[in-house]
């Protein structure tokens, strides 16, 4: 086996964990946009998915709910659709780059399946290429919405504007560690050393001819 197939599995699962767990807290904290007036310099909002919160001076901070599902925004409304389904596909991803890896002895139950951990990573690869793809989606289009908000010549100058969050950065954050790893996961597949997938060769034994045994022992007591 080619010794550059393991870092490349390697990296490849630490940057997927890496990305599922930053998908995750992009996904829970209430920082997707920030708000702050200069009618109210000691108060601050915070808009997340889930919940909005409104922070103090003070350090307190007091987050609530969205009332209704149906009366979310339509950016709302995709950024949770789409984030679920990352977490969801990244997860799966990383379960199955794990066992693919080739540090894992994962193929003894398909001895003659030659290409066992290739194909688990290559769909833990694809995978998290989807991740990737689903997490920069949502978070790239309510940061264009916010820009545009912002520099908006309709609106009053005097009418605060919602400023990026760190969840924004979070998210792109990854969407890159994922796209990362699939393509680290992906390009371990391609590699020529990882053809045989740990499984041992075994090679027939030819029979002896009980005929011949018998003359070769004859002839040496001869």
């Amino acid at each position: 086996m080619d010794s550059s197939v393991q870092p490349l599995e390697l990296l490849g699962v630490l940057f997927s964990a890496a990305a599922w767990f930053c998908s995750l807290a992009t996904t829970l904290m209430p920082s997707w946009l920030t708000l702050s007036t200069e009618l109210l310099p000691t108060e601050s909002f915070e808009l997340g998915l889930w919940e909005t919160c409104v922070i103090q001076d003070l350090g307190l901070q007091e987050c609530r709910p969205y009332n209704s599902l149906l009366g979310l925004p339509p950016d709302i409304k995709l950024a949770r659709i789409m984030m679920c389904t990352a977490l969801g596909a990244g997860l799966l991803g990383l379960l199955l780059a794990i066992p693919g890896m080739n540090l894992v002895n994962s193929c003894q139950r398909w001895r003659e399946e030659l290409r066992c951990k290739r194909v688990l990573k290559a769909l833990g690869g694809t995978l998290s290429l989807a991740a990737g793809i689903l997490v920069l989606v949502p978070v790239s289009y309510i940061a264009h919405l916010t820009v545009v908000r912002f520099f908006d010549e309709s609106v009053p100058d005097v009418v605060p504007r919602w400023e990026f969050g760190d969840s924004l950065f979070c998210g792109w954050t990854a969407g890159v560690l994922h796209l990362v790893a699939g393509t680290l996961l992906l390009t371990s597949c391609l590699r020529p050393g990882d053809q045989n997938c740990n499984v041992p060769v075994h090679i027939p034994l030819r029979p002896v001819q009980p005929g011949r045994q018998s003359a070769r022992s004859r002839t040496e007591y001869v």
